[in-house]
């Protein structure tokens, strides 16, 4: 067995764990200053909106020489707005500018076929109206409006009201921090940048809800024993999948990764970097957030119940007075052997004894 599947089986087995429950409020602490910096980087900075959601126009020019830097300063002197320009493997150029009044296109694009020096019919344009992306935008925020409570919904009737109410909190969790990254690193947020968020909030779901099923099959009749409280659960819950969630996390990213820094980075294939930094921001916060937010929110809610509060006030009772009744005895210090003790015995202990009669005696005779 590799050395990680061993561990993964000693925290199943309890044999070691680490206490997540108890260091919850570190947790709680670290994600706080992420979301404010998420927050304060989106209300600074803003999302680079793409033009499916400002409208606005795409060009695309006939192969060219034309370098992608001296276009985009081409689009911006013809449009008065920043420009996104991408090569195309056949040699032309896309030339994306949104936010721009579409009835100006024309204008535009004889401005842009002046100065590629082509012909105006050669440049062909798409147009996207502001209306239809506000449209998008809406329904984008309606798709995720609707995903949330259908969650809610799925969880308070399949565990519990306060689980339903954690895996919330973690998918805002979630969607701050991915949403804060987009506004700080400025990529364009495009559809499918959209299509990510919902695909990490179904990974980061799944991943909680595994926590959460093994944590309510162990609390099963809690209060019927007095040797742990619900908080020990939980963290036992944690350690004992906590393998399983790195191991699928990990697989998950190398993909995502290769996506992101490869192919949008080394290989500048732009269309990747939207769809690809969402699912790795998102899938990274959803494995923090099932660990480190979700079962320890639970925990907290949970210990807020009569019963549970009994529980535990019982349980730490039994300790303290195992703890009392079984201290631990001081050891005696080191003395030195008891010369006697040491030479008791001479021969081996298989030796029968009637064969050393006599030796080493006077027989008593005088001679």
């Amino acid at each position: 067995m590799s050395k990680l599947g061993n561990i993964g089986a000693r925290l199943h087995r309890g044999e070691i764990s680490y206490d997540f429950i108890g260091h919850r409020k570190l947790w709680y602490g670290i994600s706080i200053l992420i979301t404010i910096t998420a927050i304060v980087g989106l209300a600074v900075r803003g999302l680079n909106m793409g033009i499916d959601f400002q409208g606005g126009a795409v060009f695309t020019t006939p192969k060219t020489s034309v370098s992608v830097s001296q276009a985009e300063d081409y689009a911006k002197e013809a449009s008065g707005h920043e420009a996104v320009v991408q090569k195309l493997g056949n040699g032309s150029l896309r030339i994306q500018i949104a936010g721009m009044d579409t009835k100006q296109s024309d204008q535009i694009k004889n401005k842009l076929a002046e100065d590629f020096k082509v012909d105006t019919e050669k440049i062909a344009a798409d147009l996207v109206g502001p209306s239809w992306g506000d449209q998008i935008a809406n329904k984008a925020w309606q798709g995720l409006a609707i995903f949330m409570v259908l969650v809610v919904i799925y969880l308070a009737i399949a565990f519990e009201w306060r689980m339903a109410i954690a895996a919330l909190v973690a998918l805002i969790h979630d969607i701050t921090i991915t949403v804060g990254v987009y506004a700080l690193v400025g990529f364009e947020v495009t559809p499918g940048t959209v299509i990510g968020l919902l695909t990490i909030l179904g990974y980061s779901l799944y991943d909680t809800v595994v926590v959460f099923d093994s944590l309510k099959e162990q609390t099963k009749d809690i209060t019927k024993q007095t040797r742990s409280t619900y908080s020990d659960i939980a963290n036992h819950s944690i350690n004992g999948t906590l393998v399983r969630s790195v191991n699928t996390t990990v697989v998950a990213l190398l993909p995502v990764a290769g996506l992101l820094f490869i192919g949008g980075g080394f290989l500048g294939a732009g269309t990747l970097n939207d769809i690809s930094l969402s699912l790795f921001v998102g899938l990274a916060a959803g494995a923090y957030s099932s660990i480190f937010i979700a079962t320890p929110l639970v925990a907290d809610l949970k210990e807020r119940e009569p019963q549970i509060k009994a529980l535990r006030k019982r349980v730490l009772a039994k300790r303290a007075q195992a703890g009392t009744e079984t201290e631990p005895r001081p050891e005696p210090l080191d003395e030195p052997e008891d010369d006697d003790a040491a030479h008791a015995v001479v021969g081996p202990r298989s030796q029968p004894a009637a064969r050393n009669r006599g030796r080493g005696r006077p027989s008593g005779k005088r001679r």
